[in-house]
């Protein structure tokens, strides 16, 4: 088994795609750059103890609804990079999280506060949708700066 993961580890590294160490087929990895990937081992460290909201992305190869979603998710990560943690969960590979919180149909987006669900989508949803379901939760932990009359656009003009 160390074997077939060294494989498909250099596979990833040197082409962005990875083998499905069971069915073994080689697919593209379905993430993009500021698009993180969640697992069973690491799901606590990651995602629930995470000091910042969290959007789990649980989908499949297989799903054309998934495979749809892929560019939303990827614009959502870069859009809320450093203010929301956005991965993708493969399902078939991780099921032990997937059962934990009884996701039955593919694509369904979880939005992870304080270890907790706070949102749930399930389907393939656009990028409105996406942003819709995380601005509460994101705008509301972010402090605006005080207006202080130095900085005030009155203050500076005398009127």
């Amino acid at each position: 088994m160390s074997i077939l993961r060294s494989i498909s580890d250099f596979w990833a590294e040197s082409f962005g795609c990875c083998k499905h160490l069971i069915r073994g087929e080689i697919g593209r990895v379905m993430a993009g750059t500021n698009t993180l990937t969640f697992t069973d081992a690491g799901w606590d460290k990651e995602v629930l103890n995470s000091d910042v909201p969290v959007l789990v992305d649980f989908w499949a190869e297989w799903c054309g609804p998934c495979r749809m979603m892929t560019p939303t998710v990827d614009a959502i990560a870069t859009d809320y990079a450093g203010r929301v943690k956005v991965g993708k969960l493969n399902v078939d590979e991780n099921a032990a999280t997937s059962m934990r919180y009884q996701v039955r149909g593919i694509p369904t987006l979880l939005l992870f506060k304080g270890g907790k669900v706070v949102e749930q989508k399930v389907g393939a949803v656009g990028k409105s949708d996406v942003q819709k379901m995380l601005d509460p939760h994101v705008i509301a932990g972010i402090e605006k700066p005080a207006v202080t009359n130095e900085s005030s656009p009155i203050a500076r003009t005398g009127s």
